[in-house]
């Protein structure tokens, strides 16, 4: 549910609007709406059974609308505002330079990742990606170093400033990991680890979701609500691929999410073509057409040796590949602005 408070609303009557809406047990958020100075609040929790009018009628209240969308807090009939997610420095999201979060599937040593991170920053990634803990499809395969992988992408942090994101697989290891990294990663086959969303929605640090092979655009955003009712509202959506009947791709780079994601939500999209793609060869492509689809950042796995990785080795491409797409997204930046 949506309130429009009247212009210029007094202390007394804003202060008794809230103590009604949480009398019912219900959450209250001020917003930021497009329409000019007024306030708008949104209601949060179980409102189906109120009437508009329980509210309409308080003093200070001009208007009182229902959010009809599934997903409330992650949508832009709730929230019009594109939201801005800051790490380190680094912002992203509308209106800024697109992002480049770049780096091994895996970390495998403290000398692999620090001339990893040294040459995608020479090459413009401003956020160095590196999984401590590995998901994997098949029992026995690496798994990753655990915490000591965290230590060497912290190491790197503080050699070369860029900012860490790693996988989070458990809400047992939210505690562990948040020491050590800047954003959160949640895989594909997390999407709707409740658990797991439910323990980030109370970290302070920033949450890249990845959108489930299977999942609809609406039960993404479900997803990505489940974080931000936590209190949680860096949200970062990342698409990489989904399931359809064409086997001749690994998964099909579902490139029309981009403007119904645009459309619908107000949280910074992220693509990643390395698990769309599975091989380095078509990863450039991809990653072309997503920048020119216009998204907020890329996540994009890279080697100086994809040959000796001890995972993914056939989807990571060169630094220097990563330097040519950085390069092609200043050129499109630079174009949309003179278009402007």
């Amino acid at each position: 549910m949506l309130i429009k408070c009247e212009e210029g609303i007094n202390d007394e009557n804003y202060a008794r609007l809230i103590q009604e809406v949480e009398k019912h047990g219900l959450k209250v958020d001020k917003l930021s709406r497009l329409e000019g100075i007024s306030i708008w609040l949104g209601v949060r929790g179980d409102c189906t059974k109120l009437s508009t009018q329980e509210f309409s009628k308080l003093p200070g209240v001009e208007d009182v609308q229902r959010v009809s969308s599934k997903f409330k807090l992650s949508g832009r009939q709730y929230h019009q505002v594109s939201t801005v997610v800051e790490v380190g420095g680094v912002k992203i999201g509308e209106g800024h330079p697109t992002v480049f979060m770049a780096g091994p599937c895996a970390v495998e040593s403290e000398e692999q990742i620090m001339r990893i991170a040294k040459e995608v920053k020479d090459q413009g990634a401003v956020i160095l990606r590196g999984g401590a803990w590995k998901p994997r499809t098949y029992p026995g395969h690496f798994e990753g170093l655990k915490e000591e992988g965290l230590v060497y992408l912290a190491k790197a942090k503080r050699e070369t400033g860029l900012p860490i994101i790693t996988e989070v697989m458990s809400s047992r290891e939210v505690e562990l990991i948040g020491r050590y990294t800047d954003i959160f990663q949640v895989g594909a086959r997390n999407m709707q680890n409740y658990d797991l969303l439910d323990e980030l929605g109370k970290a302070s640090k920033p949450v890249l979701l990845k959108r489930g092979t299977d999942a609809d655009i609406d039960v993404f955003l479900g997803a990505a609500d489940r974080i931000i009712d936590g209190g949680n509202k860096n949200v970062l959506l990342c698409l990489r691929g989904i399931t359809t009947f064409d086997r001749s791709q690994r998964y099909t780079a579902d490139l029309y999410a981009i403007p119904d994601l645009k459309r619908k939500s107000h949280l910074p999209i992220i693509f990643d073509p390395s698990h769309a793609a599975g091989r380095r060869d078509y990863v450039p492509s991809l990653a072309r057409m997503a920048i020119a689809g216009g998204v907020d950042g890329l996540i994009i796995e890279t080697h100086y040796c994809p040959s000796e990785a001890l995972c993914d080795g056939a989807q990571m491409i060169l630094p220097k590949d990563l330097g040519e797409l950085v390069q092609f997204a200043r050129n499109i930046e630079k174009e949309v602005r003179r278009i402007k």
